[in-house]
C-alpha cells in the first residue's frame, strides 16, 4: 500500500507539470490503470448542456487508445444526463454523476439497474469480456464534479485474471479523481484567464481601430509582421542571429507584445492620428480659407461694378475695358492662389522653397476684410505654420504628440505585474521606436542595448507603415520601394542590419505581402539593387 501511495504522489506531481490537457487527460487515465492493475478505461467530461463527453478510451488487452494526444480521435457519441427532462440513471456513468458517488460493480452480466447492453454488444463485437467497472466521478476543490473516471477490468497481478476492485483500489482511485479534477479545474481557470487577458489585449487595439481606422490596421498586422520576421531569424544556423532561437514560451510572449506595441495610441487624439491634410483639425480649416477667397472675389467684383458706375455716370474717364481686365486678373489670381493651397494642404508633395516663397507671398500681399470691417491678413499665423510642412501633414508639435504614444505605452506596460514568462513585453514592446545607433526614442538606446525582438519588432513597424494602404495622407507604397527606403534605414544606423539581410534574403516581405497588400503593391524585386543589402 505504501509503494502504491508513492506511486499516486509521483503521478499528482506528474499532472500538476502537465500544460497540455489531452496528455493531462491521459496521465489521469493511464495513472488511476496503473494504481488498479485495470485492463481498461475511459474519462468523461460534463459538458455544458449537461452530457457525458467520451474524452479518452484505452484497452490495452485489445490495443484500443482513442482520444489521446497522438492518438485516434474519440467519435462514440455523449451520453445525456437527462432524458425528458427525467435524471437519466439507466448508465452507471451517469448514475455516478446524479447520484455524487462511487459505483463499484463485480460484474456487469451480473447486476441489475443499469443498462448495459452497450457494453454487451462490444463484448460481442470483439470477443471481449467486461466484467468488473469501477466509475469515480471527478469532484474539483468546489465539490462540482466536472467529468467521470471509469475503469474497466481490475487484474490480478500473479495470475492476470479479471477480478473485483478492491476498497484499496477505490480509495486510491478516488484520491487520483480528486487531484486530477482539481488539476483541470486549474488547468481550466488558467486557460480561461489566458483568454480573458488576450481578449483585452485585442480589445485595446480594437478600441484603437474604433477610434482610427487608420491605426487599427496597423495594431493587428504588426504581430503577424513580427513573428514572420522572428521565425525567419530564428532559423539562422549562422551569423549574429545563430543564438537566437525561439521556443513555444518565446512566441507567446513576442506575439503579445505584438499586439500591445501601440497600446499608448489610446490616449493620442484622433485629429492628429487622422489628420489627413495639414490644416486639418476638428475639419480642415481649408475651407475657410475657400471662403476668405470667395469673399475676397466678392469685394473686387463689387469694386469693379462701382468703377464700372462711376465710369457710366461720367466720373471717372477710366476704359470699362481696363476695368475688366484687372477684374479678371484679380479673380485668376484668387482662384490660381487657391489652387496652390489646396494642393499644398494635402501633404503627398515635398513643400520645396519654392513652394514656401510663393506661400510667403500670398500671406504678405493678400488681405480681406473681416466682419468688423476690420483688414486683416488672408492667412493666419497658424494658417501658415502649418502649410509650411515640408513633409507629410503634421506639425513638429502634433509629432511630438504622435511619438509620446510610446512613452504612454512604457508607461501602462509598466504599471502591469506581468508573470514571468511575459516579463519581456515591456521591453519588446517599448523599443520599436529606438535606433541602432542611439538616436531614436523614447530612450536613445544603443541597437546592442536592445534584445533582438525588439530590433525585430521595430522593422516590422516600418515596413508595416511603408505598405499600409489605409492611411489618410498616401497610397500603400510598393514592396519594392520599401525594401530601397529600409536599405537606406539600414545603411543609416537605424534598423538592424542583420535583421534586414534576412527579411530580404528570406524574403519575409514577400510573404506578408502575398497575405496583406493588394496585387499592385507586389512588384517584382531585385536584390542586388537594395541599398546596403548583403546576400
Amino acid at each position: 500500500m505504501i509503494s502504491r501511495i508513492s506511486e499516486l504522489n509521483k503521478i499528482g506531481i506528474a499532472l500538476s507539470a502537465e500544460k497540455d490537457t489531452k496528455s493531462l487527460l491521459n496521465h489521469i487515465l493511464l495513472g488511476a490503470k496503473s494504481l488498479t492493475n485495470a485492463d481498461g478505461g475511459s474519462v468523461y467530461s460534463v459538458t455544458e448542456d449537461q452530457h457525458l463527453k467520451f474524452e479518452i478510451v484505452t484497452t490495452d488487452s485489445l490495443k484500443i487508445s482513442l482520444g489521446s494526444k497522438d492518438g485516434q480521435s474519440v467519435k462514440f457519441p455523449s451520453l445525456p444526463l437527462y432524458k425528458d427532462g427525467q435524471p437519466n440513471t439507466s448508465m452507471v456513468v451517469t448514475s455516478a454523476v446524479l447520484e455524487n458517488k462511487t459505483i463499484n460493480i463485480p460484474d456487469v452480466y451480473d447486476v441489475d439497474g443499469y443498462d448495459f447492453s452497450g457494453t454487451k454488444e462490444f463484448d460481442k463485437s470483439t470477443g471481449y469480456r467486461t466484467r468488473s467497472i469501477l466509475t469515480i466521478p471527478m469532484k474539483n476543490h468546489e465539490d462540482k464534479i466536472i467529468g467521470v473516471l471509469q475503469l474497466i477490468n481490475a487484474l490480478d497481478k500473479e495470475t492476470g485474471d479479471v477480478k473485483e476492485f478492491t476498497d484499496e483500489d477505490i480509495q486510491l482511485a478516488e484520491s487520483l479523481a480528486s487531484q486530477a479534477a482539481v488539476t483541470l479545474t486549474t488547468k481550466k481557470l488558467i486557460d480561461q484567464q489566458k483568454e480573458l487577458f488576450e481578449s483585452f489585449i485585442q480589445l485595446i487595439a480594437t478600441s484603437i481601430d474604433e477610434k482610427s481606422p487608420y491605426t487599427g490596421g496597423h495594431c493587428r498586422r504588426v504581430p503577424d509582421l513580427t513573428m514572420m520576421i522572428a521565425e525567419a531569424c530564428s532559423a539562422k544556423l549562422s551569423g549574429s542571429l545563430k543564438e537566437f532561437k525561439l521556443a513555444a514560451k518565446d512566441r507567446y510572449e513576442l506575439k503579445i507584445a505584438g499586439w500591445l506595441h501601440d497600446c499608448g495610441k489610446v490616449t493620442t487624439p484622433e485629429y492628429i492620428v487622422d489628420k489627413s491634410t495639414k490644416l486639418e483639425t476638428i475639419y480642415d480649416r481649408i475651407e475657410t480659407i475657400q471662403l476668405k477667397a470667395e469673399v475676397l472675389k466678392r469685394d473686387a467684383k463689387l469694386n469693379f461694378l462701382e468703377q464700372k458706375i462711376k465710369v457710366l455716370d461720367g466720373e471717372s474717364n477710366t476704359d470699362i475695358q481696363i476695368l475688366k481686365d484687372q477684374y479678371n486678373y484679380q479673380i485668376e489670381k484668387i482662384d490660381d492662389d487657391m489652387l496652390f493651397l489646396r494642393q499644398i494642404n494635402i501633404g503627398s508633395e515635398f513643400m520645396d522653397d519654392a513652394h514656401k516663397k510663393r506661400l510667403e507671398k500670398i500671406s504678405s500681399n493678400s488681405n480681406w476684410v473681416d466682419r468688423n470691417g476690420d483688414e486683416v491678413p488672408y492667412l493666419t499665423d497658424n494658417e501658415i505654420y502649418n502649410l509650411s510642412v515640408e513633409r507629410g501633414t503634421l506639425t513638429y508639435e502634433e509629432r511630438e504628440v504622435i511619438n509620446h504614444h510610446i512613452v504612454v505605452t512604457n508607461k501602462m506596460l509598466a504599471s502591469l505585474p506581468f508573470p514571468d514568462h511575459l516579463k519581456n513585453v515591456p521591453e519588446y514592446a517599448g523599443g520599436h521606436h529606438e535606433r541602432m545607433d542611439g538616436k531614436g526614442y523614447p530612450n536613445g538606446l544603443m541597437g546592442f542595448e536592445m534584445s533582438v525582438p525588439a530590433r525585430v519588432m521595430a522593422v516590422a513597424d516600418i515596413f508595416e507603415a511603408l505598405t499600409a494602404s489605409d492611411r489618410p495622407y498616401k497610397d500603400g507604397k510598393k514592396i519594392s520601394e520599401c525594401l530601397q527606403i529600409l536599405g537606406r534605414m539600414k545603411i543609416d544606423h537605424h534598423i538592424d542590419p542583420d535583421i534586414f539581410d534576412v527579411f530580404v534574403r528570406e524574403k519575409v516581405y514577400l510573404t506578408y505581402a502575398e497575405e496583406f497588400l493588394s496585387d499592385k503593391q507586389i512588384d517584382e524585386v531585385d536584390h542586388s539593387s537594395i541599398p546596403g543589402y548583403q546576400e
